[in-house]
């Protein structure tokens, strides 16, 4: 999914968990690549919204309903057709899904130890408590059992957030902004980049009043 994955393991079958993660994320980018032209993603994007939910896998129809739905809550902050209507993209809540596929299959698997899991900073505590550091601050903050977390930034990548109303690269003063969800890293994802694009004011608001639960660190 062009970026770095790592597993982090204390007691456990280090093994095990790499394998059951590694098949994840390899489904997952099997399924939703947009940069793959045989890809189920590229072979959905001219369909109805309906059609997707009817013909998709259950992986891909997870994340676009996620998808659509940040997407109607944020009035089209988030747009997974920001590209246009003949392309879907869901590179915005992939990593995040993939995540969470991750660590359910973990847990189906009954694999012990503690466990963090992360891929291009998309992060899910399956147990244990960990301790994050973020980058560019000295700022940390505590991941526990079940809690996940995604920065947004362009500190790496230059730019590459794109408001999904305009579909020209978002220009704030943001350095980053980290969203610590008590369970979905696909939500924590979808909102690390709406609130990127929506800047700390607005963006405050709108987590305040949609997912009160979440919690945002700006920088």
């Amino acid at each position: 999914m062009g970026t770095l994955a790592q597993v982090l393991v204390r007691g456990g079958d280090v093994q095990t968990v790499r394998d059951i993660v590694r098949g994840a994320f390899a489904e997952v980018e099997f399924l939703l690549n947009v940069h793959d032209p045989s890809s189920q993603i590229n072979s959905l994007a001219n369909l109805s919204d309906d059609q997707v939910l009817k013909f998709a896998d259950r992986i891909v129809r997870t994340c676009y309903a996620a998808a659509f739905t940040m997407c109607d809550e944020s009035a089209g902050v988030f747009n997974p057709r920001w590209k246009g209507l003949k392309t879907l993209d869901l590179g915005a809540i992939a990593k995040g899904y993939a995540v969470d596929l991750a660590v359910e299959r973990l847990l189906s698997s009954g694999a012990r130890g503690e466990v963090l899991v992360d891929l291009g900073g998309n992060l899910k505590a399956v147990s244990g408590e960990w301790r994050i550091a973020l980058y560019g601050s000295d700022k940390v903050f505590v991941l526990k059992h079940g809690e996940s977390a995604a920065t947004s930034g362009e500190y790496f990548r230059g730019k590459h957030i794109f408001d999904g109303r305009t579909r020209a690269a978002c220009s704030n003063a943001l350095y980053s902004v980290t969203v610590i969800h008590p369970s979905s890293a696909m939500m924590a994802d979808a909102l690390s980049t709406t609130l990127f694009i929506l800047g700390k004011e607005k963006g405050g608001e709108f987590l305040n009043r949609r997912y009160p639960a979440a919690r945002a660190i700006w920088l």
